[in-house]
């Protein structure tokens, strides 16, 4: 057990300060501060003594140095059990440290707001508070490190329960918290800045360090482990559970392909997806209109799957969407009476979601990661290239523009069959394309007479255009560039279609 007769105290995050000061005050702990931290106990009565006091040197460069002395350094590293560092420290008049309560500036603060300026970056960058934090943890043996408000009241509880004594335990639980502080807040630092000059989005070294939000039951499969990890509260990772039992990995993977792709439509919009995979998209007047058609598209998949939707859910929607077993939903809010209808299904996960970015998306591989920046490509008209005789009717734009947007969702090689804000029928995840279009008829429950067809990449023979010709579409929208293009588009034109090409691909893997 080692006693805590002196502290230095130097916060910006004041939240609890007073009464933690407080606290160690009662317990005969002598209080050393800086600046506004000492400003702050001073204020409330709490007796307190001025790092500059201690140094015999004033605070200077706009509060830059501090803290950075050999009198609080040293205060703060001498190896109490150790006779030499004893000695120096009583021939050149060092107090001993035993408490260091510092929680830094809040760069992340600053790193999060996309307009600072490099200057503001480089001035919200703390220095001495690091210095101290790594001190202290490196000497726990004979120092407490705390740098969370969260750790006041069980210090205090601890220490009046013992005489103002904290365990070695204690001492060195704070310490791996504090290393943990300190990397965290190095790795902010370093990942901020090397997106300033970065080209390209993607920063020179991939650091993955999010903490565990929770862990889950099981993977993909029950035999497999698995946790989520993020920070935040947007996106699919930082939504709001409101009611339903605990979400699964699978229920996870699946709300997030959801919620992406209703956030590509700005009128109100349904997916159900099953497996990644959309069983039925619709974007129509009113969510409800948009989950009916959304489910209409593939009511037998639809079945146990997840809903998206991109506007806040209304009681009518509700009660269309209680009459199936869904597993979840994601939306950004729900009506009280919304709310009502569908807690009344004890399991069904409510997910309240707040839209994020997360700039780039990362995959891993053996050995390593893979990283890329997001599809974000939104297709304007005025970009897309009528290649064929006949160009789309206005019916035929809109429902090629939709199946456009939906198809990018669509694990590759996708084919969407589509009418204007809805799809009809999707063939995913085929080795072939022509595969792809067969599947995407024979899962289609309504009529594909007239239909428009989306695909993610070029087609490589006429033989899918021709196949998707014989099952009622009209008109085509893809990539293009195909070595076989001229063959396409001269098949379109005999059969009297049309196709516009965006020159973007949508692979989806």
């Amino acid at each position: 057990m080692a006693k805590i007769r002196r502290a230095l105290l130097s916060v910006t995050d004041k939240t609890g300060l007073v009464p933690f000061a407080q606290g160690l005050h009662e317990l005969g702990v002598e209080l050393i501060s800086t600046g506004g931290t000492a400003k702050l106990l001073r204020d409330a009565s709490i007796p307190v003594r001025e790092v500059s006091d201690v140094t015999g040197f004033p605070e200077m460069l706009d509060g830059r140095v501090k803290t950075m002395h050999p009198k609080i350094t040293g205060g703060i590293l001498a190896i109490r059990e150790n006779p030499e560092h004893r000695a120096a420290l009583q021939a050149h008049d060092i107090p001993e440290i035993d408490l260091v309560c510092v929680n830094l500036y809040e760069f992340e603060k600053a790193a999060a707001n996309p307009h600072a300026e490099l200057r503001d970056l480089i001035e919200s960058i703390d220095i001495g508070g690091p210095t101290m934090i790594r001190s202290a943890a490196k000497n726990y043996q004979d120092v407490a490190v705390v740098t969370s408000p969260a750790a006041y009241a069980p210090l205090l509880a601890e220490m009046r329960t013992s005489g103002g004594e904290l365990t070695l335990a204690t001492r060195w639980d704070l310490a791996k918290r504090a290393f943990a502080r300190t990397a965290d807040y190095d790795r902010a630092i370093a990942k901020k800045l090397a997106g300033v000059d970065s080209a390209e989005g993607l920063p020179d070294t991939l650091d993955i360090r999010l903490p565990k939000r929770a862990g889950l039951r099981y993977g993909e499969n029950p035999h497999q482990q698995a946790a989520v990890y993020g920070e935040g509260d947007v996106g699919i990772v930082g939504a709001k559970q409101l009611h339903g039992k605990e979400l699964s990995y699978n229920n996870l993977v699946d709300l997030d392909a959801a919620w992406a792709l209703v956030e590509e439509f700005p009128s109100p919009a349904a997916a159900i997806i099953k497996h990644t995979n959309p069983a039925g998209c619709a974007e129509q007047a009113s969510l409800t209109e948009a989950y009916l058609r959304a489910l209409e598209c593939d009511p037998i998949s639809a079945f146990g799957g997840v809903i998206g939707l991109n506007r806040e859910v209304d009681e009518k929607t509700a009660q269309e969407i209680a009459k199936l077993f869904v597993e979840a939903i994601a939306a950004p809010s729900y009506s009280a009476a919304a709310l009502d209808v569908l807690s009344a299904k004890k399991n069904l996960r409510l997910l309240a979601v707040k839209k994020g970015c997360p700039g780039f998306v990362v995959k891993s591989i053996s050995g390593g990661f893979l990283a890329q920046t997001e599809d974000r490509h939104q297709v304007r008209r005025s970009e897309l290239r009528v290649v064929t005789h006949r160009a789309p009717t206005d019916d035929e734009w809109q429902a090629l523009e939709f199946a456009w947007k939906v198809t990018k969702h669509v694990k590759s090689n996708a084919i969407v069959y589509a009418r204007p804000g809805q799809t009809l029928g999707v063939g995913a995840g085929q080795m072939s394309r022509v595969d792809s279009v067969k599947l995407g008829a024979i899962k289609a429950v309504l009529p594909l007479t007239g239909s428009v067809v989306g695909s993610d990449a070029f087609f490589p023979f006429p033989d899918g255009l021709e196949e998707a010709v014989k099952n009622g579409a009209t008109a085509f929208i893809q990539p293009g560039g195909s070595v076989k293009d001229n063959e396409v588009i001269a098949a379109a034109d005999r059969l009297g279609v049309a196709m516009v090409f965006t020159g973007i691909r949508h692979f989806r893997h």
